[in-house]
């Protein structure tokens, strides 16, 4: 049997669940609430454990990782718990306790740092508001009390990437100058080959390490604030759901380079001020990379419409909102109606004024 976590309140011993709005991690039963380091001393724990390390990783695992399912034996109630290897925290589904599977979260696998969740879920309906404020075709009741009670929170896996960034970048650039000389108007343009050099360091650019999200979903949920980045605790996983990566730090690595050239080349742009400029060439490599591993706060949301499944990601550190919204086909016939009703009517009246003329 593989080992799992779960934290229990300190004074009556019932589950304890992280609580968003307070931040601390509390007891339901009781109405008790704990810090984490209390906990943390409390349970004995070392804060200082050894944490990821992308090298030793691949000594201890390989390339391909972790694969396979675990089964867990949950510690309330006895029951036999099945997870597949990319869960790190979840529910019983026989007593409805927390529990984090501590295999998944310890030594090379342990996450070097974790954003809390600090929006809650009774928030939730607050944030959407903001989210289709405006949005008049939208469906009517499409995002439900029934809908919002289904939102998941998950602390998604994402590498945090970082290096120094150098090179130069050469533009065709021209301006253009009119004036007047004599019984003539003159244009002067004038073209330059420009070459800029630079340095860029890049630090905490997330890209997300779960296959199982949308890439442009996640990327979408940006920013978020790594100055509240906290050193790991599976305490802050209790009461919510968390998945391990399955994708690795070499295999995103495109995608993070890809992100970090592109801000490099569109800073370095923005100092060529002139009428108009294109870029000729760019050479521009990263050096010096460095990844550590986190976990982000994300609420899920599912709705169906149309026949049509839409997902939704609710930034759970900022309650930024992503997400395609539909349109509501009986608004969406009843607007243009109206609009051509109002055309036509225009058009009727323009025609008898033109009769009566």
């Amino acid at each position: 049997m593989a080992g799992i976590k779960e934290y229990k309140c300190l004074s009556c011993g019932a589950p304890l669940e992280f609580d968003a709005g307070s931040q601390n991690v509390s007891c339901n039963s009781c109405g008790n609430s704990f810090t984490v380091e209390a906990l943390q001393a409390a349970q004995d724990a070392d804060p200082n454990q050894s944490s990821f390390d992308w090298g030793d990783y691949k000594k201890d695992y390989g390339q391909g990782g972790i694969e396979g399912t675990n089964v867990y034996l949950c510690e309330s109630c006895g029951a036999e718990i099945e997870a597949d290897a990319n869960t790190a925290a979840t529910r019983c589904p026989y007593c409805d306790n927390n529990i984090v599977l501590t295999d998944r979260v310890s030594g090379g696998l342990r996450p070097n740092g974790v954003i809390p969740f600090k929006i809650t879920k009774e928030q939730l309906p607050e944030y959407l508001k903001k989210f289709y404020k405006g949005k008049s075709l939208l469906p009517r009741g499409f995002f439900s009390n029934h809908v919002l009670s289904k939102a998941q929170g998950v602390y998604v896996p994402f590498w945090l990437y970082g290096c120094h960034l150098s090179g130069s970048m050469d533009f065709d650039a021209q301006t253009v100058r009119t004036y007047r000389d004599g019984n003539y108007d003159c244009t002067e343009t004038s073209h330059y080959l420009l070459r800029r050099q630079g340095r860029m360091e890049f630090e905490n650019v997330p890209v997300d390490a779960s296959l199982k999200m949308d890439n442009d979903l996640m990327d979408s949920l940006e920013p978020f604030d790594f100055s509240e980045l906290k050193p790991f605790d599976g305490a802050y996983l209790s009461g919510f759901v968390a998945d391990k990566f399955d994708s690795t730090p070499d295999d995103e690595m495109d995608r993070a380079e890809g992100r970090m050239l592109k801000s490099a080349a569109d800073e370095i742009s923005s100092t060529a001020n002139y009428g108009m400029v294109t870029v000729r060439s760019k050479n521009l490599k990263a050096d010096d990379a460095k990844v550590s591993y986190v976990l982000l706060p994300v609420y899920l949301l599912n709705c169906e419409y149309g026949g049509k499944k839409y997902q939704y990601a609710v930034n759970g550190q900022t309650g930024k909102t992503v997400g395609e919204l539909p349109v509501s086909k009986g608004k969406s016939w009843g607007f243009f109606g109206g609009a051509f009703a109002i055309i036509g009517a225009i058009a009727f009246g323009i025609l008898a004024l033109l009769l009566n003329m």
